[in-house]
């Protein structure tokens, strides 16, 4: 069942560890590509030094953040990768959910094809590679997850004695927030980014 609005309208830290285990689906022409969310990180503009949108930054780049939960926020790294976010919570709180890794579940062949890899634990162990395997590009941006092309669907909750949480990827230049324990991660999930935890 895909999930509804109402899903992704509480604050990001709930919306994280909820989004733990769903299964992302896009449809594409190329075929239907699905994984489930075993490692993510959330941000909250308003508060958080490692998020595009501090403090309260509403640019052409972030403006969909501003809006209400359940729509994709897609941005260009290193001029090289797309990651994709979920946006949360209500109008005007720029919060987002960062996808960082994701268990192929359906579309593998064509994940392979596109990753140019056939290693199973390569395929999407990463926020750009997820993008790539999933067909994911600016093109997606602003889209609608409540809508039949890039959504999500529900799955069995995590439970709370099977999520890690730790400090975020990469965020050292974020001051006092680079040691905010915003990272979710399945425990023993050999699909995420980093292994050893």
């Amino acid at each position: 069942m895909k999930l509804d609005r109402s899903f992704y309208t509480c604050g990001v830290l709930e919306a994280s560890e909820k989004l733990l285990g769903k299964i992302l689906v896009h449809r594409t022409e190329e075929g239907v590509t699905k994984g489930r969310i075993v490692e993510l990180e959330a941000y909250n503009g308003a508060i958080d030094k490692a998020a595009h949108s501090y403090p309260n930054l509403c640019t052409e780049r972030t403006k969909i953040q501003f809006g209400e939960g359940g729509y994709a926020y897609v941005y260009f790294i290193y001029g090289m990768y797309y990651c994709m976010n979920i946006v949360t919570g209500r109008s005007k709180e720029p919060e987002s959910v960062l996808l960082r890794a994701i268990e192929p579940v359906e579309g593998i062949e064509l994940m392979k094809k596109r990753r140019g890899t056939d290693k199973l634990r390569n395929l999407c162990s990463g926020p750009g590679k997820l993008c790539q395997a999933m067909g994911i590009t600016k093109d997606q941006y602003g889209m609608d997850l409540c809508g039949d092309i890039l959504y999500l669907e529900d799955a069995e909750p995590v439970a709370p004695e099977d999520i890690l949480k730790t400090k975020r990827i990469n965020v050292d230049y974020a001051e006092e927030a680079k040691d905010f324990l915003w990272r979710y991660v399945i425990k023993g999930s050999p699909f995420a980014s980093v292994k050893g935890e």
